[in-house]
């Protein structure tokens, strides 16, 4: 398998479009043409990480906090960052980034941390206000019944209607063509100055924005008219449930202090930090994988009588406590290490059976409990 290949198995898992303005996603160090045969995925690209990649003969290091976040200024190799990646490149192993995309998806890192811990009938606690993947159009065409077949097929050889696993899908619906050739015209059917009626079909098929050119210059090759009658319709993207941080109820309601020691022992190692009321009864809960403080307000407008998270901060906490919404605070990695789990099953359902998906066992958290 190439690396391009492994990176469109993530493209449709976690579209780099749903990817923060700010952050750095995708491919980070190699080459889209290196074969790949093991990939390890973990989430940090550490010292530690990158020997564990080395000792497991990965060719990929697919991680979900980026290494380079802001433009380079220099590659030294005194620094760590720097050596770092120098050592990827000595290396040959490729690091490849899926990071807000990935929190945002569908399912994604929240929709992880919500199954660890009984969280059902889940939905985005902040809907995504980015499309899905990228852009699409419909391009309907309409063409004699005679040659509605080689236009279709050009159409669908340059990309057109490709939906999931299968191509050259297409819709066609019969009607009657009207036109009257004028002076200096050189219809392929009919006279100058008459009135002509042909047997017509439309045709439609969807097409990827960055294929659009190409397929209209296919279908206009392909057909017989000198000129030709088509539409191009702008999609809006269908649902898709992205967004970030998840809503949904326990499968068991539970005391706060029964949530919490659930956290511990699914998300474990967790540094765990409560504020609320232990023997106050939880059953809808908000979880957002990461860092998710600033969620608060819409935990609590979401009915949620809890916000399972990490990194919360001092001020969001009282901001919590002042809206009635209890809050757990498992640690940023504790409450981001199952969607590694979550991403391997997936890569493994997408990618080749030969291609070997592994998961990291290092903890790359820089907190522990005394």
């Amino acid at each position: 398998m190439r690396l391009s290949d492994l990176i469109h198995a993530c493209e449709v898992l976690a579209p780099e479009s749903l990817a923060e303005e700010w952050d750095s996603v995708g491919l980070q160090t190699g080459s889209p043409g290196v074969v790949v045969s093991r990939v390890l995925l973990a989430l940090d690209a550490t010292a530690e990480t990158l020997a564990e990649a080395r000792a497991a003969g990965a060719q990929c290091l697919l991680t979900h906090h980026p290494l380079i976040f802001r433009p380079l200024r220099s590659l030294r190799e005194d620094r760590p960052e720097g050596r770092l990646l120098a050592a990827l490149v000595r290396d040959g192993i490729a690091l490849y980034v899926a990071h807000t995309n990935l929190d945002l998806a569908r399912p994604g890192t929240s929709d992880a941390l919500a199954d660890a811990l009984g969280i059902e009938k889940t939905r985005a606690l902040v809907p995504a206000e980015r499309p899905v993947g990228e852009r699409r159009f419909k391009l309907a065409v309409f063409v004699p019944t005679t040659d509605a077949e080689g236009v279709r097929a050009a159409m669908g050889d340059a990309g057109a209607g490709a939906i999931g696993n299968y191509s050259h899908c297409s819709f066609s619906a019969p009607g009657t063509g009207s036109f009257r050739p004028l002076a200096g015209a050189h219809p392929a059917i009919g006279t100058v100055g008459a009135q002509e009626r042909v047997a017509e079909e439309k045709v439609e098929a969807l097409v990827p924005a960055r294929l659009l050119p190409r397929v209209v210059a296919a279908m206009l090759a392909a057909h017989p008219y000198e000129e030709v009658a088509y539409d191009i319709y702008p999609l809006a993207p269908p649902p898709s449930g992205a967004g970030l941080g998840r809503v949904g109820s326990l499968a068991d309601p539970c005391s706060l202090a029964e949530l919490v020691g659930r956290a511990r022992e699914r998300l474990s190692p967790a540094n765990v930090a409560v504020m609320g009321d232990p023997a106050r009864r939880i059953e809808r809960v908000a979880v957002c994988g990461g860092s998710g403080g600033d969620l608060v307000d819409a935990a609590a407008s979401a009915g949620a009588d809890a916000l399972l998270t990490g990194d919360v901060k001092h001020h969001q906490a009282l901001r919590a406590r002042d809206l009635g919404l209890a809050v757990v605070d498992a640690s940023h990695y504790a409450t981001e290490r199952p969607v590694l789990d979550l991403l391997a099953a997936r890569l493994r359902e997408a990618l080749p059976a030969e291609v070997e998906i592994q998961v990291s066992t290092v903890n790359t958290d820089p907190f522990r409990q005394p």
